[in-house]
């Protein structure tokens, strides 16, 4: 264990309460958010280490009384069956807890949806995975825009991007990155058989300007009016923006805002996240070439999930885990997904770490 470090985390969390209670910091909104800030970053870690130490004084005197007091003794014995497998479970928690988090975690993200294989039902299925991430996004209070969307002619989704802002979104989201695959009955099957259909996720956290830096002259502009569900006209002017990157031909678009300057701003901050996404992906290529993480790794190869419909279940096929209830899963329910991801994971890196050293 890493007491010392431990300790001094606790110290630096007593010295940041006494701080936010200062008026001087709680009239001073960027003090008081920068303090808010680190409290956050280290409150977990402290309670679990303050859980620690009570467990260890609980043990403490249930072994004193053990030699001590022979009345006491089954109860003793009965307090240090409790407390003995808490105390290892407590200091493996606290290591992941200490492991060095993913710098990306707090950052917003850009999420691009795209149907795959399946035509109209990829396209309809898609549409229903853009909404199950609104929901979520709604039950964590966050804030969710689509900058752009192209609909298939069933009023499902060719291709949507969402931005989310709110409270560690990419902490939450980076998980989904990959292929999701639809088991179930079309609504155009007439027959009854079931059909297997795919889309794509994406989670792209939003990059500041001093992490991507963009030229103009590297960029061809284009506009047109924008469009909704049918190809009607949303409106006459040319608000719209389809932006290219010429030296990677990575072409962003779009059309959420009667504003052409918004839309060019928002366009910009999608490009800017694909290209940090493409030289993250190097980066990792080159750090380890048989990496098998599909965890942020952007290799969206392979199948991730599979929503199958007749049989009531999702399975995540990279834990193995199997959810039953579909319906409330897609209504936004997915933190019976995302935190197991969250923890197998968490567990892998740890593993990782030790086997480093």
């Amino acid at each position: 264990m890493y007491e010392e470090k431990l300790t001094d985390i606790e110290k630096r969390y007593d010295e940041l309460q006494r701080k936010i209670a200062d008026p001087s910091v709680v009239t001073d909104v960027a003090a008081y958010r920068n303090t808010m800030k680190a409290i956050s970053e280290i409150d977990d870690v402290v309670a679990k280490y303050r859980q620690l130490k009570d467990v260890r004084k609980r043990l403490a005197d249930a072994r004193e009384m053990l030699q001590a007091n022979d009345e006491m003794r089954e109860l003793a014995q009965m307090e240090i069956a409790e407390l003995e497998p808490q105390e290892p479970a407590l200091e493996k928690e606290i290591q992941v807890l200490l492991q060095p988090k993913d710098p990306n975690d707090e950052k917003n993200v850009f999420v691009e949806i795209r149907a795959g294989t399946g035509g109209d039902e990829a396209s309809l299925f898609a549409a229903e995975i853009m909404r199950m991430y609104v929901r979520y996004a709604e039950q964590k209070r966050w804030k969710v825009d689509m900058t752009d969307a192209n609909y298939s002619s069933v009023n499902g989704i060719k291709d949507a991007t969402l931005q989310i802002e709110g409270n560690r979104v990419y902490s939450r989201l980076k998980f989904e990155s990959g292929v999701h695959r639809v088991q179930r009955v079309p609504q155009t099957e007439t027959q009854g058989r079931i059909h297997t259909s795919a889309i794509t996720v994406a989670v792209l956290p939003e990059v500041e300007d001093i992490d991507i830096v963009i030229n103009e002259k590297d960029l061809r502009i284009d506009t047109f009016c924008s469009s909704g569900p049918g190809g009607q006209s949303v409106n006459t002017t040319y608000s719209a923006v389809r932006m290219t990157h010429l030296p990677s031909g990575v072409v962003v678009s779009c059309q959420d805002e009667k504003s052409q300057i918004k839309n060019r701003a928002k366009a910009l901050k999608v490009l800017k996240a694909r290209l940090y996404d493409i030289e993250r992906q190097k980066r990792e290529a080159e750090l380890s070439a048989t990496r098998k993480g599909m965890i942020g790794s952007g290799d969206r190869s392979e199948k991730i999930r599979t929503y199958n419909f007749p049989q009531d279940r999702v399975t995540d096929h990279r834990i193995g885990l199997t959810v039953h209830n579909l319906p409330d899963v897609m209504n936004g329910n997915l933190d019976v997904i995302v935190e197991p991801l969250a923890s197998h994971f968490q567990a892998e890196k740890l593993k990782e770490a030790v086997e480093a050293k």
